[in-house]
């Protein structure tokens, strides 16, 4: 039995939280923030089998999709200088980390 705890993007929870529960996967949805961004993040609790873990997986990977988002760069406090504004970069984001971890006991009440 493994614990996973996949961060994703909010805009990704809804469709991931529907495909992994027509496919019988018990998921915990948790509220999170991190991330260079800042930004509101998902957090899904999932248990999952040894042998399903794969499966899991290829869900992720399929709804989760990386996007690209333009940001404007930020300068330390004490570098600041009055009127400079640097031009917006184009980063990724999106897509999901998993962090699977093995599970001594599972109690169900």
């Amino acid at each position: 039995m493994k614990l996973v705890l996949a961060v994703i993007q909010d805009a990704d929870a809804t469709a991931l939280v529907r495909v992994l529960s027509q496919n019988a996967f018990e998921v915990t949805k948790l509220a999170s923030t991190g991330g260079f961004l800042r930004e509101g993040n998902t957090t899904l609790m999932i248990g999952v089998d040894d042998s399903r873990l794969e499966e899991l997986k290829r869900h992720v990977q399929r709804t989760c999709r990386t996007r690209t988002r333009l940001v404007a760069p930020s300068v330390p406090m004490g570098e600041q200088n009055e009127g400079l504004v640097g031009d917006p970069v184009e980063v990724p984001v999106g897509g999901a980390v998993m962090f699977v971890m093995g599970v001594q006991e599972f109690v169900k009440v």
